[in-house]
């Protein structure tokens, strides 16, 4: 049915508003072209574990210089906290912001994010949340090719605000296993969780204010970073809403996108 569809691909980037419906059109991706999915958030506890697993109780602030607005030098921090492992001190600087609730700086994710990516051999990924800004796409750009690798194309999933926050406004989650829900589409029985028994709740960032806010960064950040990229990659966009929400329309609906690159 797709045969003008790529037979194989290297890495893909899938990106969209917060919320727009990308978890489903990335497990298309990866199943269909025997890839794993590399996401920001993931790469971002990774790391926050390694640094709790360590087990750290100083003041970390001591390793930014305020001054310069940049960490003190890899070989200070090893110094200062007693360790020189790479994937301790990539959690720290990740600590520091989250702990601050402040975004992590475009330097600091593209370290974090080439370290990860590095572990993968730069092939077979599906890249999720990363890039989000013009300078994280440049980054990328650069260091594809300095490894010899590639972008095959950018799947852009497209949504409204408006059925983004209907959508998201309704999204309940098992705060044990972290299995989500919705209460239109696929409601918990009972409130609790089919798997744990546990009560459902509504993320803290899942309220109308937060979203809105994530969709004017979309608009201000993510956006000239997709115009960026598409100077480089195919780009193919694919609807975030379907009126028959099913797997096998989904995937029909990402294949036929692809066909058309």
């Amino acid at each position: 049915m797709f045969e003008n569809a790529p037979d194989e691909v290297d890495n893909v980037i899938v990106t969209g508003k917060s919320g727009a419906g990308k978890q489903p059109r990335i497990d298309v991706l990866v199943e269909e072209y025997d890839l794993e999915q590399l996401s920001t958030g993931n790469i971002f506890r990774s790391y926050l574990g390694s640094f709790g697993e360590y087990g750290y109780d100083g003041d970390i602030s001591q390793f930014w210089n305020e001054e310069n607005e940049r960490f003190v030098s890899d070989e200070e921090i090893a110094e200062g906290i007693g360790t020189d492992d790479e994937e301790v001190l990539f959690g720290l600087k990740a600590k520091y912001f989250v702990d601050r609730g402040k975004f992590v700086p475009d330097r600091i994710t593209n370290e974090l994010f080439k370290s990860y990516f590095g572990k993968k051999d730069y092939h077979g990924q599906v890249l999720d949340g990363y890039p989000r800004t013009v300078e994280q796409a440049e980054f990328l750009l650069d260091l594809i090719e300095e490894k010899k690798s590639k972008i095959d194309f950018v799947l852009w999933v497209r949504n409204t605000d408006e059925k983004i926050i209907e959508r998201t406004t309704k999204r309940r989650i098992c705060p044990k296993c972290g299995k989500v829900y919705h209460l239109k589409y696929d409601p918990p029985k009972n409130g609790k969780c089919e798997e744990c028994g546990v009560e459902v709740i509504q993320r803290s960032d899942d309220t109308e204010e937060k979203i809105r806010s994530r969709l004017q960064e979309f608009k201000d950040k993510t956006r000239p970073m997709i115009e960026k990229l598409e100077e480089d990659i195919p780009v193919a966009e694919v609807p975030g809403h379907l009126e028959e929400f099913t797997p096998e329309n989904v995937r029909k609906s990402v294949m036929e996108a692809l066909t058309e690159l």
